[in-house]
């Protein structure tokens, strides 16, 4: 939408988990997501860069603080504390998925304020929710958790379609009720259909279309009561979905090449050779030396550890490797 400087102007953030721009615009260009196409007519429609690492919660970050996950203090959905700064009972090892989840906002770096500290928020299935009451949190609370992790580890995309609906509907209500300076809602539906039945599926659709009408209810309710002149609508992915041939765990194959690992969920090893935290979507950070306390640059290891490098790289499920060279 055009610039406004209206002193009720209200900036919309949603997130299509896991859309891919190519099927985002092949779902508008076919008549499919009438509220998305209005937007794109008066707006635009852009193809970005997401984050490193591209994952959901870390990926996140950018939308909220403006930083990019590593500078915010969320390096990967699972990460080690070489350092030891942050407090973890028994381990240095730190996930998001599960419980952890509940540490974001703590590990989040306090002069990263974000969206939900700087203006009145209503926020939806955010992972990051420091300085959002939670009265104007929507998709929490235990019964939620239940449904959410009953749908998740059950593969179910029918219901996590309905989760969407409902998050749609409760969001608009809160919405129009409250009027909020900023509006974050994320829909998961996208990525769990595309992660169970691949991306070009017809139910990764249906979840767009449930994001569509998420976008045209808000926007209608703004047109009524006269909030659309100020506000602005942002429609966002973290990433999106490519198919995979081949796969490796590595923690597996690390330790049948003789290095002692450490990774979810045992991680009361010691001495271990390599630290495996598995960051989703075809990452992974590995930690050399796990137990120094100082992350030496790659020319400082090369000696010891080039001949992994070279291993990885020969498996057909390695596409790529960085390597540190600069604290930067």
């Amino acid at each position: 939408m055009p610039a406004s400087r209206h002193h009720d102007a209200c900036v919309v953030i949603v997130v299509a988990d896991g859309a891919r721009p190519d099927t985002l615009g092949a779902a508008i260009d076919d008549g499919a997501l009438p509220a998305l196409a209005r937007l794109r007519a008066g707006g635009g429609m852009h193809t970005v860069v997401s984050c490193f690492p591209s994952v959901t919660g870390p990926a996140y970050a950018p939308f909220l603080t403006g930083r990019l996950p590593g500078a915010a203090g969320l390096p990967g959905i699972r990460w080690l504390d070489r350092a030891r700064r942050t407090f973890a009972l028994r381990s240095r090892a730190r996930s998001y998925v599960g419980p952890g989840g509940l540490r974001i906002d703590d590990d989040l770096d306090p002069a990263a304020p974000t969206l939900f500290e700087l203006a009145p928020s209503v926020g939806a299935l955010s992972v990051i929710t420091r300085g959002l009451p939670r009265g104007r949190r929507v998709g929490s609370g235990a019964r939620f958790t239940l449904r959410a992790a009953r749908a998740h580890f059950a593969g179910d995309v029918d219901a996590w379609l309905a989760i969407d609906r409902d998050l749609a509907r409760d969001v608009r209500a809160r919405v129009r009720a409250l009027r909020p300076r900023v509006v974050f809602a994320a829909f998961a539906g996208v990525d769990k259909a595309s992660h169970a039945l691949g991306h070009e599926a017809p139910r990764v659709r249906d979840a767009l279309a449930i994001v569509d009408d998420a976008v045209g209810g808000l926007c209608r309710d703004a047109e009524r009561d006269g909030r659309w002149r100020g506000m602005h609508v942002w429609v966002v992915s973290d990433h999106g979905h490519a198919p995979v041939s081949a796969h490796d765990d590595l923690a597996e194959l690390l330790e049948g090449w003789g290095l002692r690992v450490l990774a979810h969920p045992w991680l009361a090893r010691r001495s271990a050779d390599v630290a495996v935290m598995v960051g989703g979507n075809a990452m992974a950070h590995l930690y050399l030396e796990p137990a120094a306390r100082e992350r030496e640059p790659w020319p400082a290891r090369e000696p010891r550890w080039s001949r992994l490098v070279e291993r990885l790289l020969e498996r057909p499920s390695v596409e790529l490797v960085l390597l540190p060279h600069a604290p930067d």
